[in-house]
């Protein structure tokens, strides 16, 4: 009797569902920018999805996210409810920042998603279109200002292929780092920039209500529903999109990165994140595995070789 008893407690155990597991994201920016976005998104897809129960976003911004990333490779080792969002730009950062904490210190999971990049000015700007705007940077580079993401990132990295793709040495750019999209917001609304660049994504509301004016965008080719020509299209050789990606804590069992990539499979197969995609203008860039791992070592090495052709890293 006793051993029917244990075999049918047993068979209940296996029969229930696994447990959801919780999650915390550390989104390495002040909140507004894109991976403010992301983490903020995943969390909201998560829970609705049923996939996790308990999904905190936590922001730790500064230095192209390499103060978070920092503190989350020192206190989150060996623990698989803990996540950091990144990207395109970190990858900069930790070369022009010279930080001492790489992605290697991480694991990845997976990259989710790319975005191209758009300038815009000010609606009240005078220059209507991305060719004026390079003529002033041509005439005086250090009178044009532009707000964008943190030193070293995509949005600077931009700027910097433009003003090399325009005759402009890149060195020469006044280009003003901020670590948050709503304080970029705040400076190009308030037209304390001459210019703004960041993902589309992040102008898009502003450009819809009228308060900003779309210029460009990096896209190889013009992007359905948006009315602005691609720097290609202007005569700049320019094209550039920015991705993110979450990643999951140090020194985590092949089994707990298993059961973390399987739950971010989830998500991204989800009618909820499809919906989130769409909505935001992201594109799914979905990679996984070691594939992913592959391509982030392709990815550093690239972007070590711009960064020095621009002048960013020496």
């Amino acid at each position: 009797m006793t051993r029917f008893i244990l075999a049918s407690l047993m068979a209940g155990v296996l029969a229930l569902p696994a447990l959801a597991a919780d999650y915390t994201i550390l989104a390495p920016a002040a909140p507004g920018g894109g991976w403010d976005q992301t983490a903020r998104t995943m969390q909201e897809v998560l829970r609705s999805e049923g996939i996790s129960e308990s999904v905190q976003v936590q922001n730790v911004p500064g230095a192209g996210g390499t103060v978070g990333l920092a503190q989350f490779v020192a206190s989150a080792a060996g623990d698989p409810s803990q996540l950091i969002v990144g990207g395109y730009v970190m990858v900069g950062a930790i070369l022009t920042n010279g930080s001492p904490v790489g992605l290697d210190d991480v694991t990845p999971i997976a990259r989710l998603t790319g975005e191209y990049e758009a300038i815009v000015v000010p609606a009240s700007s005078p220059i209507q279109t991305v060719g004026e705007l390079v003529d002033q940077l041509k005439a005086d580079p250090g009178a044009v200002s532009w707000a964008g993401g943190s030193a070293g990132g995509t949005d600077h990295i931009a700027v910097g292929l433009l003003a090399k793709a325009a005759g402009v040495d890149p060195t020469k750019i006044n280009y003003i780092a901020f670590s948050g999209g709503g304080e970029a917001l705040a400076a190009i609304l308030g037209s304390q920039v001459t210019a703004g660049v960041s993902g589309l994504s992040e102008f898009l509301p502003q450009v819809e209500a009228g308060t900003m004016r779309l210029l460009a965008v990096t896209a190889p080719e013009r992007l359905e529903g948006v009315d602005a020509p691609t720097l290609a299209e202007a005569g700049y050789d320019v094209v550039l999109q920015n991705w993110r990606m979450v990643a999951a804590a140090p020194g985590i069992s092949d089994e707990q990165k298993a059961a973390i990539l399987a739950d971010i499979e989830k998500m991204n197969a989800s009618e909820g994140w499809q919906k989130a995609l769409a909505s935001k203008g992201w594109a799914n860039t979905w990679l996984a595995g070691d594939a992913f791992a592959e391509q982030l070592a392709k990815d550093r090495e690239t972007t070590e070789g711009i960064l020095r052709e621009i002048g960013l890293v020496k």
